[in-house]
C-alpha cells in the first residue's frame, strides 16, 4: 500500500501471524487497558491465523480496515484500525497500537497520517474519530499531531478489563478538499 521514511503500511497477511502474536503478547502490559479486544484474539499463533482471516474478510466487505504497520525488515511492529465506519454518514474511528520498542519516534502519527489519506481520497469518508482517555497522553499527542481536534470528554465511554467506566475524550476530523 504505502510507504514512508519510517515503515511501511498494509494489509495483514496469512505469514503474519507469528509476528502479530508476537506483537500483541509482548506488548499485553500496555495493549490490556485499551487494546482489549484485539489483544485477546491473538494469545496464541493459530489464534493470530484466525483473527488476520477474519480481518481480511472484513475488508473485502468493507466493514473494518485492519493495517499493519511494518518496519525495514516487514516484521509487523503496530497496527492501525478503521472501524465503527457508517458508509451513510461517512464516519470512522481509528484506533491504533505500537509495540513499545518502537515508541517516541512519530511511527504512529506518520502511520495515521497515511490512512487518514487513505479513508477520505480512496474510501470517500468525511469524518474520522478518535476516543483517547487523558492518561493515555501519547495517543492524545498522535491525535493533536494529525490534526484531529478535541471535541468533548465522554462520561463513562470505555469499560476497560477488571476497572470502572472511564471518561473518554472524543477528537473528531472532518474531511476538507
Amino acid at each position: 500500500m504505502k510507504k514512508s521514511a519510517l515503515v511501511k503500511i498494509n494489509y495483514l497477511n496469512e505469514s503474519d501471524s507469528e509476528d502479530l502474536y508476537h506483537l500483541m503478547t509482548s506488548n499485553a502490559d500496555i495493549f490490556n487497558r485499551f487494546f482489549t479486544k484485539t489483544l485477546s484474539q491473538n494469545q496464541s499463533i493459530e489464534n493470530s491465523q484466525l483473527y488476520i482471516s477474519n480481518k481480511n474478510k472484513e475488508i473485502e466487505q468493507k466493514l473494518e480496515f485492519t493495517y499493519a504497520i511494518r518496519n525495514k525488515t516487514n516484521k509487523v511492529i503496530g497496527l492501525v484500525i478503521l472501524k465503527e465506519i457508517h458508509w451513510d454518514t461517512g464516519e470512522g474511528e481509528l484506533a491504533y497500537c505500537l509495540d513499545k520498542k518502537h515508541q517516541g519516534k512519530g511511527i504512529i502519527s506518520q502511520s495515521v497520517k497515511t490512512i487518514i489519506e487513505t479513508a477520505f481520497e480512496e474510501l470517500k469518508l468525511k469524518k474520522l474519530i478518535i476516543f483517547a482517555h487523558s492518561s493515555n497522553v501519547a495517543s492524545i499527542r498522535v491525535a493533536e499531531k494529525t490534526g484531529f481536534l478535541w471535541v468533548k470528554t465522554l462520561s463513562k465511554a470505555y469499560q476497560p478489563p477488571n476497572e470502572a467506566p472511564l471518561d473518554m475524550e472524543l477528537y473528531e476530523l472532518n474531511y476538507e478538499k
